[in-house]
């Protein structure tokens, strides 16, 4: 224990070194970060590319700017490598990988054992270890601790181990690292304290919960009330469709109500990393205690339904012109799963541009963040979005809102508009071209 109090005055005194085990759309802000606080930092990345752009001052994350990379790699306290034995020389370890789902639903853990198995074969006394992924409430003490602890090191008497969830919400320009508050659970109240005097330099708000189980809950349940909402209002788009309602005039009014209603939109299906995911990892835990996850499972199934009803809305407005799907020309305008990102996991337009390809369509895309689609059977490149792509397509559909696009031009020189996103709500000449989600 004497070594973990002696952690704490490292901290302190930011001379404690960290670590960041992925250095992805989490752990790169997170290494960031720390190196502005006064931490030296080293980051771990089995992608020798990612590393690579580092070293040579550069940034791949687009929140991330290039300049605080080389700010902090001419400081000397940024450094990245795929050498997993430097984990020995840090005091503190952040787990930033994917927790991914398998085909079949099921939460994926093996990048996360793999991250901490590394730190098993290298654990010494005076480590904190804090994981970051998003996961089921009680991995960490019962997946991660027995692991860690089979090297003969005991929690909070040799090292810490916390779980602290990741709240990044990517081109978000109002809440960035630093003022969103982290919530910190650990294995012993030695941990949490650890773990939060390690986040609190970073940090403006640092909220300790009672254990790791409640920070996994926390996590969860922030994403699960998005899921399910978000499922509210897809169905009511549902609804909207068969009465003949525009759903973006009803949901704009319900939300002048000032209290009691919280404005959630409808869209062609769930994207990014955490909300079609993390209420799944919920649910999945859930069914192992023989309790049905029944609100989790309904707005599942009716958020990764959204893509299905986009293909279909897609048929109906090309049948209106007597045109078939097969042989049509379908732009698609944006591909990543939000707007502004070039963020592609879990993106709504792979489904949807999938299920047009099987049923003959020719289609292009249009992102100017994305510039290769790559599909199980096919790889597509952005077309530029000239004048000519946009009259030669039999429809366009607006399936991520990027600002950069002037939608003004788009309804102006399309012949037909989709728009799933109420991208051209402002837009008020060519009406008649268009049809919505």
């Amino acid at each position: 224990m004497t070594r973990l109090r002696d952690l704490g005055a490292r901290i302190d005194a930011r001379q404690a070194r960290i670590g960041v085990m992925g250095l992805g759309y989490v752990g790169l802000p997170l290494a960031v970060e720390f190196a502005k606080a006064g931490f030296p930092v080293t980051g771990f990345e089995l992608d020798g590319e990612k590393v690579r752009a580092i070293v040579e001052n550069r940034s791949y994350i687009e929140d991330v700017p290039q300049s605080d990379v080389v700010a902090q790699r001419e400081t000397g306290r940024l450094h990245a490598t795929t050498d997993m034995n430097e984990l020995t020389g840090c005091d503190v370890i952040n787990v930033c990988v994917p927790t991914p789902l398998t085909k079949t639903k099921d939460p994926d853990f093996s990048y996360m054992v793999a991250a901490v198995e590394e730190i098993r074969k290298r654990l010494r006394a005076g480590q904190l270890i804090i994981l970051g992924s998003t996961t089921y409430p009680g991995t960490t003490h019962e997946l991660y601790l027995p692991l860690l602890e089979a090297s003969g090191l005991r929690v909070g008497e040799d090292f810490a181990l916390a779980f602290a969830p990741e709240r990044i919400d990517p081109a978000n320009k109002k809440f960035k690292v630093r003022n969103v508050p982290k919530v910190v659970g650990g294995e012993t109240p030695l941990c949490t304290e650890l773990a939060v005097k390690a986040f609190q330099p970073v940090f403006d708000t640092v909220i300790p919960v009672s254990s790791s189980q409640a920070a996994e809950m926390v996590k969860l349940l922030e994403n699960t009330f998005r899921a399910i909402n978000i499922g509210l209002a897809n169905e009511v788009a549902l609804m909207c469709d068969k009465l003949g309602l525009d759903v973006w005039e009803v949901i704009e009014a319900a939300a002048t109500k000032p209290y009691g209603y919280m404005k959630f939109l409808p869209g062609p299906g769930l994207g990014g990393h955490c909300i079609p995911i993390d209420p799944t990892y919920l649910s999945w835990k859930m069914k192992a205690l023989n309790f049905p996850a029944r609100f989790i499972e309904l707005a599942t199934e009716i958020n990764t339904q959204m893509p299905v009803h986009v293909v279909r809305k897609i048929a109906d407005i090309l049948n209106e012109d007597r045109l078939a799907v097969n042989g049509a020309r379908v732009l698609l305008l944006g591909v990543a799963y939000k707007a502004d990102v070039s963020d592609m996991r879990e993106s709504p337009a792979l489904e949807i541009a999938e299920l047009l390809l099987h049923k003959g369509a020719q289609v292009d895309y249009h992102d100017p963040h994305v510039p290769e689609l790559h599909l199980d059977h096919h790889a597509l490149k952005s077309v530029e979005l000239s004048d000519e792509a946009l009259a030669g397509a039999d429809l366009v559909v607006i399936v991520t809102d990027h600002s950069s696009v002037d939608y003004e031009r788009v309804m102006a020189k399309s012949q037909r508009v989709f728009d799933t996103r109420n991208a051209t709500k402002a837009i008020r000449s060519n009406r008649e071209k268009l049809r919505k989600l």
